[in-house]
């Protein structure tokens, strides 16, 4: 009840007004039944900009950081999550995976959108690296089509960092739908699951003209960092 609330009274038309997002190839969202809407993930604001212009519930599965947050904006923070039906994910240890792959079926069973970011983080710097092939595990497990989505505009408006997004125009591109039913039975088969990533990240970038990193988007990062740290000590 809260979802519709805020995503039809108190926050979807007020960023529908504000952002005034081009939408493309809407239509390949699927009316009914489950799927995937695989995107790139460049802001803070990915996660409110694209339900707002669907018409279907949709959930994502986020970062368990989002709900255990410190003081009143990390409860803030938390409430509004678990308000609006995000599910919280553990990114840390070993059965990381296996408790998101869980929950994201578990969403797909009921014939609902699951949304993911398939680089597992948000971009540090505007370009798309390399996804993890848990999208392509739900994917196949469940047999359901993967819409690839595109947000373009939107690390322009709110990079990482940035508290308050710039209001700005942005563009939300769906791709058609793809279907893996070829690999189906085959989501243990690792090499399967990384052709499928591939393939779905391919699609994303199509649709969002990003430069490509054929890495991992937490490893880049975290060298960076280093780096950055290794420069500071030397001074």
């Amino acid at each position: 009840m809260f979802y519709h609330l805020l995503k039809h009274v108190l926050l979807g038309p007020l960023l529908r007004l504000l952002f005034r997002p081009r939408i493309e190839g809407l239509e390949n969202i699927p009316a009914q039944g489950a799927a995937i809407v695989a995107g790139n993930h460049l802001s803070f604001s990915d996660h409110f900009l694209m339900p707002a212009i669907l018409s279907r519930r949709i959930t994502f599965l986020a970062k368990a950081e989002y709900f255990t947050g410190p003081g009143i904006k990390g409860r803030l923070t938390a409430a509004f999550f678990r308000s609006a039906g995000q599910i919280p994910v553990d990114r840390s240890g070993k059965d990381a995976g296996q408790a998101a792959l869980r929950e994201g079926l578990g969403v797909l069973a009921k014939g609902e959108l699951l949304g993911i970011y398939p680089e597992g983080t948000r971009s540090h710097d505007g370009r798309l690296y390399k996804g993890k092939v848990g999208v392509a595990a739900m994917a196949l497990g469940a047999g359901v089509p993967v819409v690839p989505c595109a947000m373009v505009g939107t690390f322009e408006i709110q990079p990482p960092g940035q508290r308050l997004p710039k209001i700005r125009r942005v563009t939300i591109r769906f791709g058609r739908p793809l279907d893996f039913s070829r690999y189906a039975g085959m989501e243990g088969e690792r090499a399967v699951l990384r052709a499928v990533t591939d393939e779905i990240m391919y699609a994303v970038l199509g649709l969002s003209g990003q430069e490509y990193v054929d890495r991992y988007a937490a490893e880049v990062r975290a060298e960076e960092e280093e780096r950055k740290r290794a420069r500071r000590t030397t001074r």
